[in-house]
């Protein structure tokens, strides 16, 4: 598939604020005709004026909404050629999370993926051709203190976007997981003091994440990380969990201490 995006039909989930509507701007400046999904109407309608796109406003989790969304975005774009899954939740809590806050985090974070990619496959495996591109977090990559629903999910969404670009890369569809740190977005200020103290002092503006975004689509990188640092943090992680988990306690006890935990 080109990474000319110049007439590309665009749709982005989570459109209306943060690193969505970051991302639909981008691809818009890029050439794109973009669609700006969005749950509050609004805010996707504002975002698609801004960028000269279109708003479809509505749920982009459950199947029958994917359903609706995927149809309308084809009517108005005639094609869907690249699909950002950006749409996010990030609650709060343990292992005694509320059942609603796991299942709305599955639900949102991974099955909206899952459900989405049903839905465009079959038309991009004909083709030859078609981008997914995941918005994961370097959670996804880690952890988050904090949230073991949006921990695990996110960890989820990476291991999705990992099998769909390994079973159907050689048949066209490129995919891309985009794994930031702190973002200032209301996802970042809804955390509190855990977020402020794990996150603010290095969060990027969306701006320069959508902007790392669309330099892997065009270089056709899998992974994309806007903080550089997460890549050796990983890399700790992989080749010496003790180390790795030993450190993240010491930051649980530290928030512990400080009562942010």
């Amino acid at each position: 598939m080109s990474a000319d995006l110049a007439g590309q039909g665009v749709v982005v989930t989570g459109g209306g604020r943060g690193i969505g509507a970051a991302l639909a701007r981008a691809f818009a400046a890029a050439g794109a005709r973009v669609a700006v999904n969005d749950l509050d109407a609004g805010a996707a309608g504002a975002v698609a004026e801004e960028c000269g796109g279109t708003a479809l406003p509505g749920d982009a989790a459950s199947a029958d909404g994917l359903a609706d969304l995927v149809g309308r975005a084809r009517a108005a774009l005639g094609e869907i050629d690249v699909w950002c899954a950006n749409a996010g939740v990030a609650p709060v809590g343990g292992a005694d999370a509320a059942a609603t806050a796991w299942a709305s985090a599955w639900e949102v974070n991974v099955l909206a993926h899952a459900r989405a990619a049903e839905l465009l496959l079959p038309r991009w495996l004909e083709r030859g051709e078609g981008r997914f591109l995941s918005t994961v977090s370097a959670a996804g990559l880690l952890t988050m203190l904090g949230s073991a629903p949006y921990a695990v999910t996110k960890h989820g969404a990476l291991a999705f976007a990992e099998w769909l670009s390994a079973t159907y890369r050689h048949r066209g569809v490129r995919v891309h997981a985009l794994c930031p740190q702190g973002v200032r977005t209301d996802m970042l200020a809804s955390t509190g003091p855990i977020g402020e103290a794990l996150l603010a002092p290095t969060a990027l503006d969306p701006e320069d994440v959508a902007e790392s975004a669309l330099a892997a689509v065009r270089e056709e990188r899998f992974l994309i990380l806007p903080h550089p640092e997460v890549a050796e943090y990983y890399r700790v992680r992989a080749t010496d969990p003790d180390r790795w988990i030993a450190g993240m306690n010491r930051l649980q006890q530290g928030l512990e201490r400080s009562e942010l935990l």
